[in-house]
């Protein structure tokens, strides 16, 4: 009788589910075309979100519903989906798309349908900054990949820095706001130099920064960019103080040197060991279903859906300008870290990339301290002084 009562009370979620309509939640996500691959994770963190979300009761008791719709890799696509998923779909909430250039689209539309959008990817000013009212960042932007640096720098006793960036909009966003702040913590960054991306020879970035006796190097770009910035400097015998290359989180930075990658300075958005709520669940259940670590794409997108349940629960409601006013004043925990919203520019507050090293072939933090799971080592070795790993 016992067990016949315990089958009863298990199926009552169930029951309920059935018997109200679902909530809805829109999103586009490339599922096909050139960056369906960089994409699936962001699908994968979204299907995630939504089976631990229905597990736990859904919202406001109403099974999720995820609506995805498929961009084929193009950003101008994005923006009449969305449309698609407002008018037609009659989506509740909408999370907005992989990639800023296709968030740019979609914001515009949710702004234009006063429709609340979770912005889970597009780091980017000209998303965030933007002036809207209805779509809240959740990922860190990009101008946010050089603060915790600000502060290790400052504690480990450097002033002469020198700046690079690929030229690019996401790294110029980067370099610009380090140099922008950098006074905040004591020294003057100076004007960032810009290089194209498919330099291979940092000969004359090393001999700027020689000639300007620089203790720590600053690049803000991509995997490679950092890779051919240890080998010129491998070959030209030179080593600062203090070597961040913000690519040098990425797995292949690693692959691409071997052992000369270890006592790099890198940023990272996103690791499976951060010590953020629900992250420790999240990168088992992860790793469990989809038999490989989360990375950054899946973490943006469950950490959308968290910013949404708990919005609704202190909205109450799936009304949008409820929804909207909760968003706003908004502090909650994901697994990116804080979410807190800068009222006057929209900008995200709250995450931050961390300040990772590769030790031993892997990325660990060692800074913010309060999440650090190695001590930095400093100053970054001379070439003639490292021994191989044990």
């Amino acid at each position: 009788m016992n067990c016949i009562r315990a089958f009863l009370l298990a199926l009552l979620p169930l029951c309920a589910f059935a018997q109200t309509a679902p909530v809805v939640v829109g999103a586009v996500v490339s599922q096909s075309g050139d960056l369906a691959g960089l994409a699936s994770d962001y699908r994968k963190g979204l299907l995630l979100w939504q089976g631990d979300v229905n597990a736990a009761g859904g919202l406001l008791g109403r099974r999720v519903e995820l609506q995805l719709f498929d961009d084929q890799s193009e950003a101008t696509r994005a923006g009449p989906l969305y449309a698609r998923l407002i008018g037609e779909e009659k989506a509740d909430v909408l999370i907005g798309p992989f990639g800023s250039a296709a968030t740019v689209g979609a914001a515009a539309v949710a702004e234009r349908n006063h429709r609340v959008m979770l912005n889970a990817t597009g780091a980017t000013l000209s998303v965030y900054g933007a002036g809207h009212a209805y779509v809240f960042q959740v990922a860190a932007p990009y101008a946010a990949y050089g603060e915790e640096l600000l502060g290790l720098v400052r504690a480990a006793g450097y002033s002469r820095l020198t700046v690079l960036a690929r030229d690019d909009p996401a790294s110029r966003e980067m370099a610009q706001r380090f140099v922008e702040r950098a006074p905040r913590y004591g020294f003057v960054a100076g004007e960032a130099l810009y290089y194209a991306g498919a330099t291979q020879d940092f000969a004359a970035q090393v001999s700027a920064a020689r000639a300007a006796s620089a203790e720590a190097w600053i690049a803000f770009g991509g995997e490679t960019d950092a890779a051919e910035m240890v080998k010129t400097m491998k070959r030209l015998g030179y080593a600062p103080k203090l070597f961040f290359a913000r690519g040098a989180a990425d797995a292949r930075f690693v692959r691409d040197v071997g052992q000369d990658a270890e006592f790099a300075l890198a940023a990272s958005a996103y690791e499976p060991g951060f010590a953020t709520p629900g992250n420790a669940l999240f990168a088992k259940a992860y790793a469990a279903r989809w038999s490989s670590p989360p990375g950054l794409a899946a973490a943006q997108a469950y950490a959308a859906g968290q910013v949404l349940e708990q919005a609704v629960q202190q909205a109450g409601s799936l009304e949008q300008e409820k929804l909207r006013a909760a968003l706003a004043t908004l502090e909650a925990g994901t697994v990116l870290g804080r979410y807190k919203i800068d009222l006057a520019t929209g900008e995200q507050l709250g995450a931050r990339p961390a300040v990772v090293q590769i030790l031993k072939g892997r990325p660990e933090v060692v800074w913010p301290r309060a999440q650090a799971t190695e001590n930095w080592r400093l100053p970054y070795p001379r070439w003639d002084e490292r021994k191989p790993i044990q």
